[in-house]
């Protein structure tokens, strides 16, 4: 195998029911982000800095649609060449060919073995981050261990519920792996797991070998986590932005973090550099009546309204007399005249009509599915 080199497993499909209807036809890496983002260009962009050539994704069937229309050739990510490239397979099939008995890994090795990589690196969509893998395979080969997984120090209360725990050792190895609601006595800070592993290439072949004989999870985050505390596992703690995805609270409030610039530096300017599926249009036109304070508009917009606290995303239309306050609006919606809407979450495609008023809470914002046109007020998610 090639001496430092890595390839990449990109997996995220558990079914996260605390962020429909966002995710009824669209799988959680997909989800738009700060306006011109989607949430899978994190993963990729950290893939594509660390100089991975190879990734394999793994995605729920009937969901990959919304993913190879935004990757399409995967140019932005550098994987649109015969040496650079990309594999998508489907979650199912694991379990599919566990239950007839077959060896239900054998697609991920088979991948593994042809890549050459001596380390592989896996990671999902729903930790937000930008982080350096370089430095993650540093520090890994400085110890040496079968497994690396990175961790952030996080306050109690911002930890969700399904969240894992692990405990690090003075020499900075993983001694225990505990689900969020089993720790009994729970400190201010706790080490929350990212669900990024760097491991051992053909370490890992060799378990998923093992694993498969004796029936293991056909969840890979599951099968690492089974073997994070049976074999050596090195904690690298990583210190910048991270906002855990798995609910609509949880995407709004990290949609309003990127208002707050000490948050939108720490996660979109650092040394990685994040990227996206180019689209090149024409600057937002904001009229002499539009007012916008603390807020985002992506290209191809028309903003004669009031703006406020919000994120807009491309060839969005906000008229005259409209208000909006609070809110995620996605592309080519249209927010009519004297409309009113806080705190809300508007998917792609949403009309809402004239003097229609949608008010949710900071804490429990409004969803309106894409497609829909909304002529009847929406308060606090009943209609009046």
């Amino acid at each position: 195998m090639k001496t430092k080199k890595m390839c990449a497993i990109l997996g995220n499909p558990s079914s996260f029911q605390g962020l429909l209807p966002l995710t009824e036809n669209r799988p959680l890496d997909t989800l738009p982000f700060d306006c011109k983002y989607r949430l899978i260009d994190f993963p990729l962009s950290s893939i594509a800095n660390a100089n991975v050539h190879s990734i394999f994704m793994v995605f729920n069937e009937g969901e990959t649609r919304s993913v190879f229309d935004h990757i399409g050739g995967g140019k932005e990510w550098n994987l649109d060449s015969l040496q650079n490239r990309y594999f998508v397979y489907f979650y199912q099939d694991f379990f599919k060919q566990k239950a007839q008995g077959l060896p239900y890994y054998a697609s991920i090795i088979d991948y593994l073995e042809k890549s050459e990589s001596e380390y592989t690196v896996f990671m999902g969509s729903s930790m937000l981050c930008s982080i350096d893998l370089r430095a993650v395979l540093k520090t890994h080969q400085s110890q040496n261990n079968n497994i690396t997984v990175v961790y952030k120090r996080m306050e109690s209360d911002k930890i969700s519920t399904n969240s894992r725990i692990i405990q690090v050792d003075k020499e900075g190895n993983v001694t225990n792996l505990q689900g969020f609601e089993e720790i009994i006595n729970k400190t201010e800070h706790l080490n929350l797991s990212m669900n990024i592993y760097i491991v051992q290439t053909k370490w890992l072949i060799d378990q998923l070998v093992i694993g498969q004989n004796n029936g293991s999870s056909a969840n890979l985050n599951e099968f690492l986590e089974e073997r994070m505390t049976s074999t050596k596992t090195t904690a690298y703690e990583y210190t910048g932005y991270l906002s855990k995805i798995d609910d609509v609270n949880s995407y709004y409030q990290a949609n309003m973090d990127m208002l707050d610039g000490k948050k939108f530096n720490a996660l979109m300017y650092t040394k990685q550099k994040i990227y996206t599926k180019l689209k090149n249009e024409v600057p937002t036109y904001y009229s002499a009546d539009s007012s916008v304070k603390n807020s985002q508009c992506a290209t191809g917009c028309v903003i004669e309204g009031k703006l406020e606290n919000s994120l807009v995303s491309r060839r969005t239309v906000i008229k005259k007399g409209a208000q909006v306050k609070g809110a995620i609006i996605m592309s080519n919606a249209q927010v009519s005249e004297d409309a009113v809407i806080e705190y809300a979450i508007l998917d792609k495609n949403v009309i809402v009509k004239s003097g229609v008023k949608i008010i949710g809470t900071a804490k429990n914002p409004i969803v309106i599915q894409k497609n829909q046109v909304v002529e009847a007020d929406i308060i606090g998610g009943n209609e009046s």
